[in-house]
């Protein structure tokens, strides 16, 4: 069973993020832009927490999993599944479509393969030193 410490307490930080932002935050910047963004950095975590592969699958798995749940609030998935009055279910697959979340999903995975490959970068300079 594979599990990175380091990971998951980025989840979990990021996860009370997410919470402070969404029970405190009624703006029109941060709680839908930047929780959008940072939700993805969320979910990337979360994926490295538990599964071991390389930043690229990673990244890409998750941003396609946002992209998913972006598209479902297009064609109206939570009144689909009768779930219109479910709060869960609308904090998770979200209420509405918009083109700025699906910018902000992307933002928050370019950030994630900048730092990711730097640290690989880095990593791959110090092994070649040794």
């Amino acid at each position: 069973m594979f599990f990175s410490r380091k990971y998951f307490i980025c989840t979990l930080i990021l996860f009370i993020t997410e919470v402070l932002i969404a029970a405190f935050m009624h703006d029109s910047f941060i709680r839908p832009t930047f929780g959008d963004f940072l939700v993805v950095i969320l979910m990337y975590c979360g994926w490295r927490s538990f599964i071991r592969s390389n930043y690229r699958v990673a990244t890409i798995t998750v941003l396609l999993i946002s992209y998913v749940i972006e598209v479902s609030q297009y064609f109206h998935l939570i009144a689909l599944l009768g779930l219109k009055g479910s709060v869960l279910a609308q904090c998770i697959l979200g209420s509405g479509f918009a083109w700025g979340d699906m910018i902000a999903y992307t933002m928050g995975a370019m950030l994630i393969w900048l730092v990711e490959s730097r640290r690989e970068k880095e990593i791959a300079g110090n092994t070649a030193v040794k």
